[in-house]
């Protein structure tokens, strides 16, 4: 008989004559079945488990559909230039080679590439993203800037060659020339997102005394594609860096029907890349008309200023040459009336009569002084026979003394009398001494 193929084990009929193998050995001749067998295959399944990479690099989930369930590994390289990002439950065709891992009896599938399974899978992917970076708020309306009317500089992110930027450079000269930067990045890709993130970003951090000229505004843009060429405006770091710009953003990507989640987060979303252009700048010439035609409205209003203002002034002149002689008249019948009050008869009269009002005023003021004078002196005559009245002499004229000290101090008690052994006594006519004892 011929040992079989696979496990190189001879063939037996009866249960005596199996080989005996030990478990690493068969554990081998299965790996190398397995993998002889099927080498690179496509399978379709809902990625679960998925943890995202592993501190070595290496990413493990599991896929599965409705009765199986397949155990799956990317190792480090290929994960990292995976596009779009896996996450749980996203249906996906993954391309790779069927292994087994013997330590623990397990058949694996090692990934070198996955695609969603489809266009339904990458819309359920992105409405998940949509409604959770919502509910950030960064699609706020209220986060969004105005557009400058005319800007000065305008940088435009997108690749640098193709029909997209040749349009947007082309409709701008047209509309009103100025100064643009472009900076380049790959629309679509490995890396893409990353550099159109990092290109958001650059613009921002401009330093504004650099010799690079900081734009106004920013423009996003890509031509058309399927959802697949456009997923990296869906990137959250893309997103997220386009809702923090501080210059003011309009994305342009894709045709009218396409949208990204880039377009909720920018300032003004524009349906084609020719389109931001056009949102971006006015139209010179139709600016310029509309300056004429205002410079033409100014002129026109100022000469019916000046005409009206004329016609006032033409007006008023009529009006001041027919008043001029009545208030000359006026004023010359003001004039007699005061030329007659200052005749001398009539200077004589009125200056008697003030005479006369002064005399008057003189001798009542005459008699009020004499009237004031005379009752001081009767008031003075008053206090000063009060204040005789309480003069000490007079006291003394009734036979009281006036009793003070060798010091001359005033004694009034027989206790102070007491105390000195000297007094002087003061009477209506004279004074003496008197000491104790003597």
């Amino acid at each position: 008989m011929e040992p079989d193929s696979q496990t190189g084990a001879e063939p037996a009929t009866a249960k005596g004559n199996l080989a005996e193998l030990t478990v690493s050995e068969l554990s081998l001749a299965l790996k190398r079945t397995v993998e002889d067998r099927f080498g690179l295959v496509r399978v379709r399944g809902e990625i679960t488990g998925f943890r995202g990479a592993h501190s070595s690099g290496h990413c493990y989930f599991a896929l599965k559909d409705d009765r199986a369930r397949l155990e799956a590994v990317i190792w480090k390289g290929s994960f990292a230039r995976l596009r779009p990002k896996l996450q749980e439950g996203l249906e996906v065709v993954a391309t790779g080679k069927l292994t087994t891992f013997p330590g623990t009896s397990k058949y694996q599938i090692v990934v070198e590439s996955v695609e969603p399974a489809g266009v339904g899978a990458l819309m359920a992917l992105l409405e998940k993203r949509r409604k959770a970076l919502e509910a950030e708020g960064l699609f706020d309306p209220k986060r969004k800037k105005k557009l400058p009317f005319l800007p000065r500089v305008i940088g435009v992110i997108t690749s640098p060659t193709g029909a997209v930027i040749r349009d947007i450079l082309h409709r701008i000269e047209d509309r009103f020339p100025l100064h643009i930067i472009v900076w380049p990045v790959a629309v679509q890709g490995e890396g893409a997102a990353e550099q159109i993130a990092e290109a958001i970003n650059g613009f921002n951090s401009l330093n504004p005394e650099s010799r690079i000229p900081n734009p106004d505004l920013l423009i996003v843009a890509r031509g058309g594609g399927s959802i697949e060429d456009l997923w990296a405006f869906n990137e959250e770091i893309v997103v997220r860096a386009a809702a923090a710009s501080r210059i003011p953003l309009i994305s342009a990507v894709g045709h009218e029907t396409d949208t990204t989640l880039i377009d909720f987060a920018s300032d003004q979303r524009a349906p084609t890349p020719t389109a931001a252009a056009e949102m971006a700048v006015p139209v010179r010439a139709e600016l310029l008309q509309n300056v004429h035609e205002l410079q033409a409205r100014l002129g026109q209003v100022s000469q019916r200023l000046f005409e009206t203002a004329t016609q006032k002034l033409d007006d008023w002149s009529e009006r001041l040459a027919a008043s001029l002689p009545l208030m000359l008249a006026r004023k010359e019948q003001q004039l007699a009336v005061l030329a007659a009050k200052l005749q001398p008869r009539v200077l004589i009269s009125e200056m008697g009569a003030m005479m006369n009002r002064l005399l008057d005023a003189q001798k009542r003021m005459q008699l009020s002084c004499a009237r004031l004078i005379e009752k001081r002196e009767q008031q003075l005559s008053h206090l000063a026979a009060l204040l005789e009245s309480v003069n000490y002499k007079r006291i003394l004229d009734r036979g009281f003394a006036l009793v003070k000290d060798a010091g001359g101090k005033l004694v009034t008690s027989a206790k102070q009398a007491a105390m000195h052994k000297e007094l002087e006594l003061t009477f209506k006519d004279g004074k003496m001494r008197v000491g104790k004892g003597g």
